[in-house]
């Protein structure tokens, strides 16, 4: 016994796969397109605390103590940064800053999330909007007092 669908139904099955596929698409893109912001964030909250962390060991009365601790804190996060692509544009020189005064050592990154559209198009759902919707800039902070 064959069945056939009826003619009506012909085109009803593309019209559905097309309808869900919209949906799903969405769904992957906004996993996807969230995921590397939230892996940056993530890389530079660890960095920046790992730079106070091994700032920490510089003897207070070596010479040009500011100087040291400041490089120091740099170089570690140049370090535990490098994995991040060069498509990214990030630069530990432009981007970061490792400062101490006041016996405070605060290390901060500030990496404007417009660096992320050359790799990372947004995408306007409507009812939604932007697709990542990020702030301007990523940033991460930590500090210690000496």
């Amino acid at each position: 016994m064959k069945t056939a669908l009826p003619r009506k139904q012909k085109g009803a099955v593309a019209i559905e796969f097309a309808l869900v596929f919209v949906i799903f698409f969405a769904v992957l893109y906004g996993l996807l397109s969230y995921s590397l912001p939230l892996l940056l964030m993530q890389s530079f909250n660890e960095s920046t605390a790992e730079a106070v962390r091994r700032s920490v060991a510089v003897d207070p009365t070596t010479a040009n103590y500011k100087q040291t601790v400041e490089t120091l804190a740099t170089s570690v996060l140049t370090q535990r940064l490098s994995w991040i692509p060069p498509a990214l544009n990030f630069s530990v020189a432009s981007d970061a800053k490792a400062e101490y005064a006041g016996g405070v050592l605060t290390v901060r990154i500030d990496y404007p999330s417009s660096k992320l559209n050359s790799v990372l198009p947004s995408l306007v759902l409507p009812g939604i909007g932007p697709v990542p919707s990020l702030p301007t800039t990523l940033s991460a902070q930590s500090s210690l007092q000496f």
